[in-house]
């Protein structure tokens, strides 16, 4: 019975998925430099796991509650991880900057004070970790506190890069089990968890590269199961760890917020302040380490690399079309946006997750991130909004690894990102307007 009930179609279609899915992974490590290191072949394998993955997808949606299923889900994404979590960073090099900040708090040195590179630092050199780090020569740290502080944790136990990618994968596995709260809590299957634990990209850029965004989906996804069970001030303790993490979550508080709640604004106040107080010796400019160097650096201080800008400016053929327009509109919208989610009334359902991922999708779009690890925040939502425009945008965001072999080409590859997306939400929405204004039949 137990063997029926473990055999059915959909479970033997994702038992098939999954072990495609396994040979690609590991196949992936046979490539001559890494996954980084061939980069076209690279895409072209991702990519073919995403499209493996919308069918799991699928099936994982329209399937209804059935432990087996849910069994099956969580055995293979542990699978995916493993295959990939003990080797060195394929795609990335952000996880030495990690441990380096670690290590650098550890010998009580505020992380924002030197660059690696400085002379004050040079005891702490090593042949492993210091000559893998990136901006080495003239960056201070970019992260945030509570990034900072789990660097520090984690360093505690093992300064190694293989052990901070284990870190990564057990916040992401927090996640998984507040999305699975979440769902359960909404009387939805809990084996959809499927479509955030089997994404190709939160499985590379976690596993694989040891990104902490994994932190900040962590935190996104317990704020909004305590969102749902009403605890306001562990929300706003929640946005802030996930804001002192990535600083954009923070875009999520007109969803999170309810009117007249002091708690969760006087918590998110309280705890980024006191997150910061640490490291305000270098000044409050300080703190920010080089995050406004990385504006610049990445055109967001020029307007660059903005897609909407740059689409606007070729439609217009009007090359000098102010950065300040765009980011004047880009704001108007946002705040629009926030609006509508402190005015838009609830009804105890799924209101407060839309709005969270009508934000986060919004403002990620606007942003136009040029590194595909960018848009695995948006992955948790997939469980319970049935964005066909956003699976496209995260499963295809592989392509802008493309950007290391050829940085002039982000126009191209954000148009493959963003026109899809903007035409399949289009007809989604459409779809949905023609689905309510549709008479219903009456009995008889």
């Amino acid at each position: 019975m137990r063997f029926r009930a473990l055999a059915t179609p959909s479970n033997i279609a994702l038992v098939v998925i999954g072990g495609a899915s396994v040979f690609l992974y590991i196949h992936a490590l046979d490539m001559e430099g890494g996954g980084g290191g061939e980069t076209p072949w690279f895409i072209k394998l991702a990519l073919t796991q995403g499209a493996l993955y919308g069918g799991a997808a699928w099936i994982a949606w329209k399937t209804t509650e059935s432990r087996s299923t849910l069994f099956i889900a969580i055995a293979f994404a542990v699978v995916f991880r493993l295959c990939i979590l003990f080797t060195p960073p394929l795609l990335s090099d952000d996880a030495y900057r990690y441990v380096w900040d670690g290590r650098v708090q550890a010998a009580g040195i505020n992380p924002y004070r030197y660059i690696p590179a400085d002379q004050n630092l040079e005891k702490l050199r090593d042949t492993e970790i210091y000559p893998k780090i990136n901006r080495k020569e003239y960056a201070p740290t970019i992260y945030p506190p509570a990034a900072e502080a789990i660097f520090l944790l984690t360093t505690r136990i093992s300064e190694s890069v293989i052990w901070m990618k284990a870190t990564m994968v057990g916040f992401e596995a927090l996640a998984v089990w507040a999305v699975m709260s979440l769902l359960a809590s909404f009387g939805l299957p809990r084996h959809r968890v499927l479509i955030f634990a089997w994404h190709p990209l939160a499985v590379w850029e976690f596993a694989g590269s040891g990104h902490l965004d994994a932190i900040a989906i962590a935190f996104v996804a317990l704020a909004l199961l305590a969102r749902r069970r009403d605890l306001k001030a562990v929300t706003g303790l929640l946005l802030a760890g996930a804001t002192l993490v990535k600083l954009y979550p923070a875009i999520l508080f007109p969803a999170l917020y309810r009117r007249w709640d002091w708690k969760l604004p006087a918590v998110f106040v309280a705890a980024t302040l006191f997150a910061y107080t640490p490291y305000l010796g270098v000044g409050i400019h300080g703190a920010l380490g080089y995050l406004p160097g990385y504006m610049q650096e990445e055109g967001l201080t020029s307007g660059n690399r903005f897609f909407v800008l740059a689409a606007a400016r070729r439609v217009l053929r009007w090359d000098s079309l102010p950065e300040t327009v765009f980011v004047g509109l880009a704001a108007a919208v946002l705040l629009a946006l926030g609006l509508w989610c402190l005015h838009r009334r609830e009804s105890g359902g799924l209101e407060v997750i839309t709005k969270a991922f009508v934000l986060a999708t919004v403002f990620t779009a606007l942003l136009s991130p040029r590194y595909a690890w960018y848009f695995t925040w948006l992955i948790p939502f997939l469980c319970f909004v049935p964005a066909i425009s956003v699976y496209y945008l995260t499963a295809a965001s592989f392509i802008l690894y493309w950007l290391w072999l050829d940085s002039a080409r982000i126009f191209s590859l954000n148009l493959a990102l963003y026109a899809p997306l903007a035409v399949l939400a289009g007809v989604q929405f459409w779809v949905a307007k023609a689905r309510v204004g549709r008479p219903q039949k009456t009995p008889g």
